[in-house]
């Protein structure tokens, strides 16, 4: 029931309000970038890899960088793990700033708890360093116990997984452009020709003939003679112009939560909608039948019975008149009582009965 409140609540909220067109949008040139790269993690209590191949080379390669010759043969040890690490390098951040590290095991090691990263580059997509990781890993978690025969092993969400806070310092900034021949791009978030031409438009009341909607997802913006060589301070005050963004008419359906989303948008036709459900219930018991206590010839014998039940609810037919709207069949399904899993059946039905007219998406 929940869920159907939650469905009208949405109806009832109208119109989407104005946004501002930097929570919109996203300027050309200035995006993030990723980064990646591979690394060392010591100090794993006997819970690294159990001796992989390339993680004895990879340890051997890191002593020879500090002076120790040895080879990979002669290194027993299963308190390194080999990781890849991940990380989002945002635009315009400088040498020195510091971003978050993603760590993950790459071979077979148990836990990552307590481990500290070695000096690792996290590369781009050009191969070039642009940041260097290093530091004690959070894995949010823990693995205990010995495991195996005889063993308990307790485990609380993700070991080989964890996050090094403002783990990496930026060595190399990524070159960002954000105006070119005195005009800049935005790019909006939800690409939809709506959206973009009244943004546009929102954008020429305050500055007349400036801005121009290309195509869905692109709105080409000159920058006035007034803001020349002060191309930041255009970007912020044309951030702060508020635009109302068009809304698509969807429904998105968790079936694992049983959460329903149903945009203010969504229409539907005239239909009638009956909903009725079968219920068979069959539950078995053992039962002990004892002998009578003057009768030394009885046994005691084992009775089982079963029992069963039938419950069907009665369906009626709801008509939903005018508005078509999701706010009327929320209203119409409370009304029938279904549950957030039969009104999933029930909107499937009017999508597949060409009455539903919203992009219905299941995940």
């Amino acid at each position: 029931m929940l869920h159907l409140l939650a469905l009208a609540l949405l109806a009832t909220a109208g119109l989407a309000h104005a946004a501002r067109v930097k929570d919109l949008t996203l300027v050309e040139g200035g995006r993030d970038n990723q980064l990646v790269g591979y690394g060392l993690v010591v100090g794993l209590a006997g819970e690294g890899d159990s001796n992989a191949a390339s993680t004895l080379r990879a340890v051997a390669n890191t002593l020879q960088r500090h002076g120790l010759s040895v080879s990979p043969q002669d290194i027993k040890s299963k308190n390194v793990a080999a990781v890849m690490l991940t990380a989002d390098i945002a635009a315009f951040l400088k040498p020195g700033a510091r971003i978050d590290v993603t760590v993950a095991s790459l071979g077979d090691a148990k836990t990552l708890q307590g481990g500290v990263l070695l000096q690792a580059p996290l590369l781009g997509g050009d191969g070039r360093v642009y940041a260097v990781a290093q530091g004690p890993i959070a894995i949010g978690g823990f693995l205990g116990g010995s495991g195996g025969a005889g063993g308990a092993t307790v485990q609380k969400n993700h070991p080989t997984v964890g996050l090094i806070s403002n783990g990496a310092i930026i060595e190399r900034e990524v070159p960002a452009q954000f105006v070119n021949d005195g005009m800049l791009r935005l790019l909006l978030h939800n690409p939809d020709f709506a959206s973009a031409a009244r943004m546009a438009d929102a954008i020429n009341l305050r500055w007349p003939g400036l801005a121009l909607a290309t195509d869905a997802a692109t709105i080409a913006v000159h920058v006035p003679e007034a803001y020349r060589g002060h191309d930041v301070s255009f970007l912020s005050d044309l951030g702060t112009v508020e635009c109302t963004p068009d809304t698509l008419a969807r429904i998105v359906i968790n079936e694992r939560t049983g959460t329903i989303v149903a945009t203010s948008t969504v229409r539907i036709s005239h239909v009638a909608i009956a909903h009725g459900s079968l219920t068979i219930t069959v539950t078995s018991n053992i039962g002990v039948s004892q002998p009578n206590a003057f009768n030394n010839s009885g046994t005691t014998q084992v009775t089982p019975s079963t029992q069963t039940a039938v419950s069907e609810t009665k369906g009626s037919f709801t008509v939903l008149e005018e508005p078509p709207t999701i706010e009327r069949l929320a209203a119409a399904l409370n009304a029938l009582g279904v549950s957030a899993r039969d009104m999933m059946a029930i909107l499937q039905s009017l999508k597949r009965a060409g009455a539903l007219q919203a992009e219905l998406i299941i995940n």
